[in-house]
This record gives C-alpha cells, sequence and structure tokens, in this order.
C-alpha cells in the first residue's frame, strides 16, 4: 500500500506551471531588488516584471526555460546596466538558488524614488508654548488661532534647528 503524500506537493505541481506563466513565481525579485542588485544599480533601475517563455506539452523531467526579466532603467544609465547584465543575472540567480532569469530587456523610463523622511522638529519648551498662546490670543476665531499656533510652532522649532 502505498503511503499518503501531503497535499502540499501536489498543490506545487498543479499550481506551479499557472503562476510561472503569469510571472508569479518568482515575484519577490522586485521586493529584494536592492539586496539583488546593490545600492547604485537599485537606486537607477526598478524590475517590472518576469516574462516566462510560453510551454507547449509540460515534460515533468525537464527544467523549466529561464524567464526574461523586465527592467525599467534610467535613460543615461542604460548602457551601463546592459554592460553589468550577465552579473546581475548571475546574482539573481545565486539568489534564488536555480537559473530563473535567462536575460535581461531593458525598457528606458523615469523610475520612482521614494521621498526622503522629514526629519522631526524639535519640541517645543513650555515657554515656547506660552509665548505662542499670548501672540495668538487676540484672534476671535478658533480655527485660524489653531492654523496660527501651529505655523508659529513649525517657525519656533525651524530656527532652532538652524541655529
Amino acid at each position: 500500500m502505498a503511503r499518503p503524500k501531503p497535499l502540499a506537493d501536489f498543490v506545487d505541481s498543479c499550481l506551479g506551471p499557472a503562476l510561472r506563466a503569469q510571472g508569479f513565481a518568482a515575484s519577490d525579485v522586485i521586493t529584494a531588488w536592492p539586496e539583488i542588485a546593490g545600492d547604485r544599480l537599485a537606486a537607477f533601475s526598478r524590475p517590472v516584471r518576469l516574462e516566462w517563455p510560453r510551454r507547449g506539452r509540460p515534460d515533468p523531467d525537464a527544467r523549466p526555460e529561464p524567464a526574461a526579466l523586465v527592467v525599467r532603467v534610467e535613460s543615461a544609465f542604460a548602457l551601463e546596466l546592459q554592460h553589468l547584465a550577465p552579473l546581475l543575472i548571475e546574482r539573481i540567480n545565486a539568489h534564488y538558488g536555480w537559473r530563473c532569469v535567462g536575460r535581461l530587456v531593458l525598457k528606458q523610463g523615469p523610475v520612482p524614488r521614494p521621498r526622503p523622511a522629514r526629519p522631526a522638529l524639535p519640541e517645543l519648551s513650555s515657554e515656547d508654548h506660552a509665548r505662542l498662546a499670548e501672540t495668538t490670543a487676540g484672534i476671535a476665531e478658533e480655527p485660524l488661532r489653531e492654523a496660527l499656533t501651529r505655523l508659529g510652532s513649525a517657525v519656533v522649532a525651524g530656527a532652532r534647528t538652524k541655529a
């Protein structure tokens, strides 16, 4: 009598080809891009998608053909990335432990950059808060007084950081 197999063994064999056809088999290449490519390459390029080749009849013994990784790259950096493509493909494949990427397709265009985080303003002393409240006390409209107090807090805190 055959031993029962875990369900996970069947899920991978059933869903794997469908996920690979959609490019999801190694989609974490997008999230791990700075670790794979390095900070310098990652600053000017972003992976867009994996394009897996269409397959005919699935052969259970054959290895899947490697995918093409589509990378958006800024135009001034495209030539350098083209020269570094073999090294980058090697790094991606080493990251995953198998030959999942066979070539890079470079698409020139702007690469979105994360906005730098604003530094936190220093806390104001109770003396500064009292002085701001005294300055805005003569304003009758509550929303305007609160807005001017916030503005004054930002101005005082900004002056402290510059000093």
